[in-house]
């Protein structure tokens, strides 16, 4: 005798309410399953019908490609299992749903590599077969996002999951909005020379919304501002293979064009004219997050909390997030990268980022901007970097004399100036862009305002200098009685300054070759027998100093 048995999929069991819900899934889910390939305006305009986030569209579509097709595989609450997938054994089942609640869904906020392998090791006690860390990761996908921030991260980072009134509009397209922010970094460098340890340094990094992908990012020794921010904007605007090359590095970054919106915390630097204007010159706008409220820049600062992690799990002389995790490792004495290093190796970061699947995508991001750019086509590049960084380097508005510009005791001059001296009483205060790096040149906006014209220092033959120096020189003067400051004392002074600092460093290298020599004399000497005095200290005391060199190249940010 043949068996009856039919499986109950549901279809007498479910509430009306739920089954009412199958049925509208079905409607809507049905021809996305069908399709090859579903872009995020179509998933968002699915998720929009049915009150749900994007990600749980991409699920019941996998439901539904793996499923019966019978309107119960995209019941609520019905598990992924069915058609094609194999379920899991109950057993293995439970020990997930017990784990998750103990141990994922905690304020240590295990990893998901970390968690499989809690799952591994409970299965294998129990003789169970151990499933697959994709088939964890959709069991953790399915929780509810809001009760799972809430579980791992606190009450106050998961409001920005909360209902506010209305429905914030969908990012459907690469470049729509562009998160930007700052991180100091958890590590210490080493200066290129010496290799001696000269501090932590700082992170500018943008994040595309849509497709999760980094778009640029700024290591810098400065501490953020407006010039950390125009950098950054040109690393995203523009062309990145160039800098790859600079850099030995041998990636693809394809990830490059003019964000559509920046969306930024409420820092000043963020707040900026030098920002303002020249996000309105290029057509980008604004937008800030509510004040108070930090989790709504969650996704960006989740990609910084990614870079740090594997800033400490990798890289020597990391400071950690805190120094009780620190313990009683020496971030000073392992310190071992240079600034230069670690820019590579965060370029490569980036490209191993690109690659790996992400947790909410269910993709990689370089496959989702494959698939973006495919659907509304390659976003054009800038490719005049210098012209569009000017663009966002900060204002200084001054008059016009007869003999150029003064900025800050320093005249600016050229020829090209001559035409708008001679009739410099008509004419308005002139908008000036300058760059702290070097303010060896500005640029001046024409009266008509459509282009910056480049003006070097009226005297040639000065040194580029940064504004850091320029104001410690000006504050030196000052302290001296010096009220009257002129532009060659102020050279004078930055002379005497660099003087300074070479003969330091050279004091310095040099005391560090003697105590190594001293430690190395030492520790090879025979039990008993007297070190040598250090024959070179008599002609360290006579040597002479070479005269301080002007600044071959202002240092990279």
């Amino acid at each position: 005798m043949s068996d009856s048995r039919i499986i109950e999929h549901g279809v007498t069991t479910l509430s009306d309410k739920a089954w009412e819900h199958a049925c509208r899934r079905a409607e809507i889910i049905g021809p996305l399953a069908a399709l090859e390939a579903v872009g995020h305006e179509a998933a968002d305009a699915a998720a929009q019908a049915l009150g749900l986030s994007r990600r749980q569209v991409y699920v019941l579509i996998r439901r539904a490609r793996q499923g019966s097709g019978l309107v119960t595989d995209l019941a609520p609450g019905q598990s992924g299992g069915g058609k094609g997938k194999g379920r899991l054994p109950e057993p293995v089942e439970r020990i997930i749903r017990e784990l998750l609640q103990k141990r994922f869904l905690t304020k240590q906020k295990r990893s998901l590599a970390a968690f499989h392998r809690e799952v591994a090791k409970a299965c294998k006690a129990q003789q169970l077969r151990v499933p697959a860390r994709n088939t964890v990761a959709l069991r953790i996908a399915e929780l509810d996002p809001m009760r799972t921030v809430r579980r791992r991260e606190g009450q106050e980072a998961s409001r920005g999951l909360q209902g506010v009134g209305g429905v914030p509009p969908a990012v459907t397209a690469p470049l729509e909005q562009v998160q930007i922010d700052h991180t100091v970094i958890d590590l210490i460098v080493v200066d290129e020379r010496e290799r001696q340890p000269i501090g932590r340094p700082y992170l500018t990094i943008a994040i595309d919304v849509c497709t999760r992908c980094v778009l640029g990012m700024v290591v810098t020794l400065e501490a953020p501002s407006a010039v950390s921010v125009g950098l950054c904007l040109v690393h995203v605007a523009c062309d990145k293979r160039p800098w790859l090359e600079g850099l030995d590095v041998e990636m693809d970054w394809p990830m490059s064009g003019k964000p559509r919106l920046l969306y930024l915390d409420n820092a000043a630097e963020f707040k900026s004219e030098a920002l303002r204007r020249g996000c309105e010159q290029h057509g980008i706008r604004l937008d800030y997050r509510p004040p108070g409220q930090p989790h709504y820049g969650g996704i960006v600062e989740r990609i910084i909390g990614t870079a740090m992690q594997m800033i400490h799990d990798e890289l020597p002389g990391t400071t950690f997030s805190h120094p009780g995790q620190r313990g009683e490792y020496d971030a000073e004495n392992k310190a071992a990268l240079t600034l230069r290093e670690l820019e590579r190796w965060l370029a490569l970061a980036v490209g191993t980022y690109h690659g790996s699947v992400h947790n909410s995508l269910l993709q990689p991001p370089a496959a989702c901007w494959t698939e973006a750019v495919t659907r509304v086509g390659i976003p054009a590049v800038v490719t005049r970097s210098t012209a569009f960084l000017v663009d966002f380097l900060p204002v200084i508005r001054r008059t016009l004399t007869r003999t150029g510009f003064v900025i800050d005791h320093i005249h600016y001059y050229a020829d090209a100036l001559k035409p708008w001296i001679a009739r410099r009483d008509r004419l308005p205060v002139f908008l000036i862009r300058r760059d702290p790096r070097d303010i060896s040149r500005i640029w001046v906006l024409e009266p008509e305002g459509q282009h910056y014209l480049e003006i070097p220092y009226r005297t040639l033959s000065h040194p580029a200098v940064t504004l850091w120096e320029q104001r410690q020189a000006l504050a030196r003067l000052r302290q001296l009685g010096r009220e009257q400051v002129d532009e060659s004392a102020l050279f004078r002074m930055i002379e005497q300054m660099r003087d300074i600092v070479t003969t330091a460093q050279k004091a310095t290298r040099k005391a560090r070759r003697d105590a190594d020599r001293r430690r190395h004399l030492k520790a090879s000497a025979p039990p008993g027998k007297p070190v040598p005095p250090d024959t070179d200290r008599a002609d360290s005391q006579t040597e002479s100093q070479p005269p301080a060199k002007p600044f071959d190249q202002i240092e990279e940010w």
